[in-house]
């Protein structure tokens, strides 16, 4: 998910979705614990949103403190 898409969501939507994305990170990690190397490619890509998201939810914490 591109950083634009993500800033056009709003606090509440965008730590639901970033939730989901750690349930989503946790079952795959246990997957891939259990020899299913299958989803490597698709954990590497949910810990980058991951990281966008919370990022972006840094920056409007910042933007509110000011």
């Amino acid at each position: 998910m591109k950083a634009e898409k993500i800033r056009e969501i709003d606090a509440k939507d965008l730590a639901v979705k970033a939730r989901e994305i750690d349930e989503q990170l946790f079952r795959l990690r246990f997957q891939m614990a259990m020899g299913q190397m299958e989803g490597l490619k698709k954990y590497r890509e949910l810990k980058k949103d991951r990281a966008r998201m919370l990022t972006i939810q840094r920056e409007r914490q910042l933007k509110e403190s000011k």
